[in-house]
């Protein structure tokens, strides 16, 4: 306790750590803030059953992902989510497109045209998904439960959603440059941790229930939850180290011969941006169903159901073929092996160049697949909690959907705040050794910049 305090102090003690922290929490209560607020022209009477009806099925978990307002109807309804759609249609036209892969070849100047695609793509995603919850709305609510003329209250909500979408990314934006942690990261995280402590207290309820199962299995349950958050631990911190003998060293200007190195490469370097891209990708169905009411596709149905067969395969692959896509985007082996020929560095029994090029690619894509089924096996985790009759809210906390964004998320925070520790001779966070998040670029969301 006497550490904690004194760690406290220090980060306190360091003006810039304390000014980016009240900067982090001051927006985050704006965030917060915002899913509250009701859009213009529904009565907030009528919303109780929206409620009940946006909290559960594959919609529960998109609500989840926007801390509760898609449920209650708010200005942030959407959240950051069409950002994350409209970054995987980017990725994917980068390495389609010509033009887009030059863009991606230019730098800074390149960087910025990307990004501005990049908010464009968001603003016409959030629109058409803006259409599909006004039809929602329209069919959940009770009579009366839109006070204002029809046309007006479409155009104005489509409005209002996407204004609130790009408000939410440029508060994450905002907290990566002036703030602690990746501004979009950030604010996923807080929105499902928003959801947590209902959720226990809505399965503690239910347990201790008549016929609930009683105290024993709400207890076992919070065990096999540690059990995950343990496991997902390892998985954004584990590494496989590539025997790599250094002719030389380089730190800064100065060079050390001489010296055993390792090229460590992460089982899961991409951390937990495939889960995200591929919830996106399955939260289309549930959103097509909601536009679409009378539609009749068995297919479509079943893959907005986050616990049939058909929607927990479809998610596995996509988060098994994300984590290869988004692992080779992050890891360039041409390039490490270019600077590891110009730093004098070697693989014993490899030729220089595109030899240790092709080795360590060989070797990520090995150590990639069982990254990527452990990966997919804690992605469908929900749908297997759900089957077993536990609460669709404290359901959605057993896959990596949302512990792995909690827990990498929080990691790469406390480790940029142990940074600055550090960095002014302070002791860390750690007593054992320093905190490991995930690789800058790897895992965290990408937020443009300027």
């Amino acid at each position: 306790m006497k550490r904690f305090l004194e760690t406290i102090k220090n980060i306190w003690a360091i003006e810039e750590l304390r000014g980016r922290i009240i900067t982090t929490i001051l927006l985050v209560l704006i965030f917060r803030f915002g899913t509250y607020v009701v859009l213009p022209g529904i009565n907030p009477a009528a919303l109780s059953k929206f409620s009940e009806k946006g909290s559960s099925g594959l919609l529960g978990l998109f609500n989840l992902f926007v801390g509760g307002s898609f449920a209650r109807a708010s200005i942030f309804a959407l959240g950051i989510m069409p950002y994350i759609s409209a970054s995987i249609a980017v990725q994917l036209l980068s390495m389609a497109i010509p033009s887009f892969q030059k863009m991606q070849r230019e730098g800074e100047s390149g960087r910025r045209k990307i990004n501005q695609y990049t908010r464009i793509f968001t603003i016409i995603i959030t629109a058409f998904q803006g259409i599909a919850y006004v039809t929602y709305l329209n069919s959940q609510l009770p009579e009366g439960g839109i006070m204002i003329n029809q046309t007006l209250f479409r155009i104005s909500t489509m409005v209002i959603l996407t204004a609130g979408t790009m408000f939410c990314l440029w508060m994450g934006e905002k907290i990566t440059d002036k703030g602690i942690g990746n501004g979009v990261s950030l604010i996923i995280m807080i929105g499902i941790m928003a959801r947590f402590p209902g959720a226990i207290v809505a399965e503690f309820q239910g347990r201790i229930a008549a016929g609930g199962g009683g105290m024993i299995m709400f207890l076992i349950e919070m065990l096999f939850l540690i059990s995950i958050v343990f496991f997902i631990v390892l998985l954004v911190q584990g590494t496989r180290k590539i025997p790599i003998q250094y002719a030389k060293r380089i730190i800064g200007n100065k060079q050390y011969g001489g010296v055993r190195q390792y090229l460590p490469l992460k089982v899961n370097a991409a951390g937990v941006m495939p889960i995200i891209f591929a919830q996106a990708i399955m939260f289309v169905p549930a959103l097509l169903l909601q536009a679409f009411p009378k539609t009749d596709s068995g297919f479509l149905y079943n893959l907005a159901q986050y616990t049939s067969v058909t929607h927990s395969i479809m998610f596995g692959l996509l988060v098994v073929i994300f984590t290869y896509f988004y692992t080779a985007l992050i890891v360039n082996p041409m390039m490490m092996a270019d600077e590891m020929k110009k730093n004098g560095g070697f693989i014993p029994g490899v030729k220089p160049g595109k030899s240790t090029a092709h080795y360590i690619d060989t070797i990520m894509s090995r150590i990639t697949l069982p990254g990527s089924i452990f990966l997919a096996v804690v992605a469908i985790l929900p749908a297997f909690a759900g089957l077993l009759k536990i609460n669709s809210q404290f359901a959605s906390f057993f896959g990596g959907t949302s512990i792995l964004i909690m827990v990498g998320t929080i990691l790469d925070t406390l480790q940029q705040v142990e940074s600055h520790l550090l960095m002014r001779h302070y002791d860390g966070l750690m007593k054992t050794g320093r905190i490991k998040g995930r690789q800058t670029g790897n895992a965290a969301i990408a937020t443009p910049q300027g």
